[in-house]
């Protein structure tokens, strides 16, 4: 039986957010674009990942799939649409396929969460050099956050953004055993963007580790 770990809907993709998706270190396949809507799901055994796009795109062949990753034990898919009702049916038809609920997922952890203040020069260079997103400068704050699974770290990516947009996506680490979020700004925005982020991710349902 299909191990359904992540089922996660993102409304409304930002401006940042969607430009890093749509690099070609993520965006393997189509790529999403910014006011877009994204469906995520990785499941187990593996390789059951391509059965899982092949109902999607044969119930709704509109959507678009920007990933499709097999990692050791899990699977990954992204499908993405300007018509949230399509990728919601591509959604029901791939949960219908495996006797499968939105409720089955795992629910989201936070494993970590720390806000640096006043970035030294030697630091954000270092950063900088690891980066998949936009720089950090020195004298910034920087907001770290680590999630398990680690697709959820794609909802607080896109969540901050939502919350504080001024604020900087450094980097989003989306894949392994736990995802990890960098995000500079101005202390005030990136506390604002913590709070925020802990309280959505606190409301999202699953059933425990």
């Amino acid at each position: 039986m299909a191990d359904l770990r992540v089922y996660l809907q993102i409304e409304d993709l930002q401006t940042q957010f969607a430009a890093y998706m749509a690099t070609a270190l993520r965006a393997r396949g189509y790529v999403p674009l910014q006011g877009m809507h994204s469906l995520i799901i990785e499941i187990s055994p593996a390789l059951a990942i391509h059965r899982v796009i092949d109902i999607a795109l044969k119930s709704v062949s509109r959507v678009e799939p920007g990933i499709l990753y097999v990692e050791r034990q899990f699977g990954i898919l992204e499908l993405h649409s300007t018509d949230r009702d399509e990728l919601d049916r591509a959604g029901e038809a791939i949960l219908n396929g495996f006797g499968l609920r939105a409720e089955d997922r795992l629910k989201p952890r936070v494993l970590y969460s720390e806000l640096v203040t006043e970035i030294g020069d030697q630091h954000s260079v270092i950063i900088n050099r690891q980066r998949d997103a936009s720089m950090i400068l020195p004298g910034q704050s920087l907001l770290l956050l680590e999630t398990a699974p680690a697709l959820f770290a794609a909802a607080v990516a896109n969540e901050a953004e939502k919350a504080v947009p001024v604020n900087v996506l450094v980097d989003c680490q989306m894949f392994g055993v736990s995802g990890r979020v960098f995000i500079a700004g101005e202390p005030q925005n990136t506390k604002k963007a913590l709070d925020f982020v802990l309280e959505e991710i606190e409301g999202i349902p699953g059933r425990e580790h």
